[in-house]
């Protein structure tokens, strides 16, 4: 009888404990025994650790922020308005200084030009009325463009040139030349000296003949004209005869 009756405590026990498990609430070892008898019967229970140093290195870790720019805040609009366009400020700064530099070099390069060279032809003694003298010419003439002296009558320059003509006779002179523009017209009038070789051409009674001389240019390109040129040479009365010449001709000049 005894038997029988401790069976069904057992048995009233273990349902009791399954119940209990199934429903999730099964009671700690502490509830059951007392904290004292629990830690004699399975030891002290092992607590974790926490560590602290891993919080610190946390605290320590530095926080990256995200700082907007004014635009993201207030709109481009807004901002330029606020703030100015800085960049673009910068950029029309800079082109305007390269555009200043640029027209600065053109002008140095213009007064440090070391030579303006004139190639020309045309006709020799185009008013002889017999026709025996008329014949064609060419040359070239030079002037230094660093040698331009501004005066109270316009700005003159030193020339030198030379042209031989069909038959053979040639002039070698050096001179003085004006310079008067008009907008992209020149008007350039000169005098110059020179020494006369007749050839197989006219007589012009003298070696030493003086040539006057007009000219009209026109700027076609950069640092270059082209022009039409009247002149007349003759020795002042100072030879045995003063037949003297007209001549006329195009030229091409070019600054280098």
């Amino acid at each position: 009888m005894k038997i029988k009756f401790l069976s069904w405590i057992i048995v009233g026990f273990l349902t009791l404990n399954m119940n209990i498990a199934s429903a999730g609430i099964l009671p700690s070892a502490e509830s059951i025994f007392g904290k004292d008898l629990a830690e004699k019967i399975f030891g002290k229970k092992q607590e974790k650790k926490v560590d602290n140093n891993s919080s610190v290195n946390k605290k320590k870790k530095k926080k990256i922020q995200i700082i907007p720019n004014a635009e993201t805040i207030f709109g481009k609009d807004l901002a330029d308005k606020i703030f100015g366009k800085k960049n673009d400020q910068s950029v029309k700064k800079d082109t305007v200084i390269s555009k200043e530099q640029e027209t600065i070099n053109n002008m140095i390069a213009k007064q440090y030009s070391k030579s303006d060279i004139s190639f020309y032809t045309g006709q020799f003694d185009v008013t002889d009325e017999v026709g025996d003298d008329k014949t064609n010419l060419i040359g070239f003439e030079h002037k230094n463009p660093n040698l331009f002296r501004n005066t109270l009558l316009g700005k003159f320059s030193p020339i030198t040139g030379a042209f031989l003509t069909g038959k053979g006779s040639s002039y070698l002179y050096t001179g003085i030349e004006g310079q008067y523009s008009v907008g992209p017209v020149n008007i350039l009038p000169s005098f110059s000296p020179g020494y006369y070789q007749k050839g197989d051409g006219k007589d012009l009674g003298n070696v030493l003949e003086f040539k006057s001389e007009l000219k009209i240019g026109f700027d076609v390109l950069e640092n270059s004209k082209i022009g039409y040129s009247y002149s007349h040479i003759s020795n002042n009365d100072w030879g045995d005869v003063n037949p003297g010449t007209d001549n006329q001709s195009i030229t091409f000049s070019k600054r280098f």
